[in-house]
């Protein structure tokens, strides 16, 4: 078929797909479509142009040996281009990971041997009088010299379309905008996702899409985002609602011994080791006066959440000190108290140390922080900016921890998506980076979270010093543009075989583009995302030095308003 041909058959294969709403294939792409669709609609078994034949089968690689004038849509074949081939039952479709010229020929360079890798997706197959259907895995491969053809839209509207479980629309293809592309609820929330990509490749923008695509479909869901930079907090508009230093609620009575014993003690040693025994029995000894004689035979330990207070944590200590022999043998004591107060005074740990008055108030913190009821609002915002830095790994262990603990005990009743901002700065894969509590927490929800309804979303641009557990439990990768080759071979060892040859394009994405595997998706491949009106964009750009660098400015009263603020801790 010469180029005249081609752009013939185009023109007849295209026309029929004009009864469908925009000009798409109404069966496959628009999101009512039904049985109704119009019959005359090529099927995919349907010949394309012929662009080359199989010269090498190994498992699921194909090589196929193109021809001279291999093109597609009029333009040549590209990495991630999706290309079909027919057995006797179904028809298979490849998608394209690499193309190579073996023996450059400067001089006949229309003579040359032109070469492509491809992966199997999947296979079409069609019922007598029925539209074709599309799956994942091959029933059966191709065979040595078997035509190679380039797929028609028809083609890829079936294999693209919209999933019959609960689906949204994130985006559309690279290779055809006219083809809408959909993440599949469940399988990407119940099976945990990442997003990971270099700083301005729209990140943020992805999980402020994702996050308003599925509910605006799903209004009553529970969305618990940590976001260190206060990135998301117009982002998600009405549907959100944001807890900072001002209205955040962590008493410290709902801490765990270890998280109790980071704030209080922090530092590990043998002076240490002396400190967090007093705290030990402190706090247990408070813990048993707080909750009285209706309590006493309830079990109690340590990590147990009942409300106590500090006053009671400091008389332990100083009757312990005054019951010492020796003065000298005091200095743990007042060491401890002494950190207690500091904290107590410092307007900083505020949202987790009150006041002299403990409420228990466990029943409305949970019910801020999971959105139950809803009340239009589904997504709780944390703001971690203003947390002191030394105390972040302690509130994203408590949050992670709490979270997990509460859909255990609720039997999946309300199934909780956390979001994780720069899930890297608090699950580092070096052990000597600390934030051990929270890593552990973390990757707890991410081996077992699953089974009792937490969902875990990683959003990180230093996918290699990701924890790399966490990273392996995601079973749907959003891979953004990703330039260091060591962030990209961690992502690799997180892909599936079938989708590594994807890797190859991400130093090449543009902005708002990501190649997307895994459960999630029908089938994996690159897609263009939907761009966000402005209001819905999180608020993650550069600072304009050009324009901030062109006007000077006057400094007192601003330098003031900076000072006032600093010693006001907030």
């Amino acid at each position: 078929m010469d180029v005249a041909d081609f752009e013939q058959q185009e023109s007849l294969d295209q026309a029929p797909a004009q009864n469908g709403a925009n000009g798409a294939v109404s069966y496959a792409i628009d999101s009512e479509a039904t049985d109704e669709a119009d019959d005359t609609l090529a099927p995919a078994v349907d010949d394309g142009v012929r662009i080359g034949r199989v010269v090498s089968v190994a498992g699921g690689q194909v090589v196929a040996l193109l021809n001279n004038a291999a093109m597609t849509d009029g333009k040549s074949l590209q990495i991630g281009t999706l290309v079909k081939m027919h057995t006797p039952s179904s028809t298979t479709f490849a998608i394209v990971t690499a193309l190579s010229i073996p023996l450059p020929d400067q001089d006949a360079p229309h003579s040359e041997v032109r070469i492509a890798e491809l992966e199997l997706l999947g296979e079409a197959t069609a019922e007598e009088d029925a539209h074709p259907t599309f799956g994942r895995g091959v029933s059966v491969s191709p065979g040595l010299g078997d035509d190679v053809f380039a797929t028609t839209r028809q083609d890829l509207a079936v294999v693209y379309a919209r999933p019959t479980a609960s689906a949204v629309r994130i985006g559309t293809l690279h290779q055809d905008k006219a083809i809408p592309a959909y993440v599949i609820v469940d399988d990407l929330l119940g099976k945990h996702f990442a997003v990971l990509g270099t700083t301005g490749s729209g990140k943020s923008c992805a999980v402020s899409l994702i996050l308003n695509s599925v509910l605006n479909q799903h209004h009553n869901g529970h969305v618990l985002l940590l976001d260190p930079h206060a990135e998301y907090v117009g982002a998600l508009g009405d549907r959100a609602k944001v807890l900072d230093l001002s209205n955040l609620q962590l008493p410290f009575w709902l801490l765990n011994f270890e998280e109790i014993v980071e704030i209080m003690v922090g530092s590990r040693g043998e002076e240490a080791e002396a400190e967090i025994s007093i705290l030990k029995e402190a706090i247990l000894s408070a813990k048993k006066a707080a909750a009285g004689e209706k309590e006493e035979d309830a079990p109690l330990t340590i990590d147990t959440p009942v409300p106590y207070t500090l006053m009671a944590v400091i008389q332990f200590i100083d009757k312990a000190a005054g019951q010492l022999d020796r003065p000298e043998s005091a200095a743990p004591y007042l060491r401890l108290k002494n950190r207690i107060d500091a904290l107590r005074a410092d307007k900083r740990y505020e949202f987790m140390f009150p006041g002299l008055i403990v409420r228990d108030n466990m029943a409305a913190i949970l019910s801020t922080l999971y959105s139950i009821p809803v009340r239009d609002k589904p997504v709780t915002i944390v703001d971690l900016s203003g947390v002191p830095s030394e105390t972040m790994n302690v509130v994203v262990s408590v949050l992670s921890r709490m979270t997990f603990d509460f859909a255990l005990l609720t039997d999946r009743a309300f199934p909780v998506l956390l979001v994780c901002e720069e899930a890297h700065r608090y699950a580092p894969q070096s052990e000597e980076a600390g934030f051990e509590p929270a890593k552990r927490a973390l990757s707890r929800i991410a081996r077992e979270g699953r089974k009792y309804g937490v969902s875990l979303c990683v959003v990180s641009q230093r996918p290699s010093e990701l924890a790399a557990g966490i990273l392996s439990q995601c079973n749907t990768i959003f891979a953004m543009r990703m330039s260091n080759q060591s962030d990209r071979d961690f992502v690799g060892g997180a892909m599936t075989e079938s989708s590594l040859g994807l890797l190859d394009s991400l130093p090449s994405l543009r902005n708002a583009e990501a190649v997307v595997v895994g459960e999630g998706v029908p089938v994996p491949g690159r897609i263009c995302l939907d761009r966000l009106p402005e209001t819905q964009r999180p608020l993650s750009g550069t600072a304009s030095f050009a324009n901030a660098w062109h006007e000077d400015v006057e400094s007192g009263e601003f330098l003031n308003q900076i000072v006032a603020r600093w010693r006001r801790q907030g």
